[in-house]
């Protein structure tokens, strides 16, 4: 799996945690950044993260600010997005096994680091059903 990761400030200081995950668990990825706590513009991240994804030049992709509310919001006006904010485990599987997401979206001032990881962890484990999902993901993307 190939993926792209970035963040605004907010962000980044759990994005740097995840990336740490990331080399642990031997996945191939990119940081699109920031590169530092530097005030920075996540719908600008967020879009070129979402661009990327969308285009196939990634498989899934990973976005953090403060909340995950900001960057999931710009990530899902991108035609082929289906990104998912997750503040726990739950969530992240379900965002994969149903919904097929394909940007995961975190709060780097709401959730520990502790808690990312196994949020990480799962959504990059989990498969998508398929099914009766298959069908719904068809009807999400007539929408578009």
């Amino acid at each position: 799996m190939k993926l792209v990761i970035g963040s605004d400030h907010g962000g980044y200081q759990l994005k740097e945690e995840i990336k740490k995950l990331l080399k642990e668990l031997t996945i191939d990825f990119e940081d699109w950044g920031t590169q530092d706590a530097r005030p920075e513009d996540y719908p600008i991240i967020a879009r070129q993260v979402g661009e990327a994804v969308a285009a196939g030049q990634f498989e899934r992709g990973i976005l953090v600010c403060g909340t995950g509310i900001g960057v999931s919001i710009v990530a899902n006006r991108v035609h082929g997005v289906r990104a998912a904010l997750c503040g726990d485990v739950f969530s992240a599987a379900m965002s994969r096994e149903h919904n097929d997401a394909n940007i995961l979206c975190l709060g780097g001032r709401v959730i520990g680091c502790g808690l990312a990881d196994m949020i990480v962890t799962t959504w990059l484990e989990t498969k998508f059903a398929g099914g009766r999902h298959a069908r719904r993901i068809g009807l999400i993307d007539s929408l578009e």
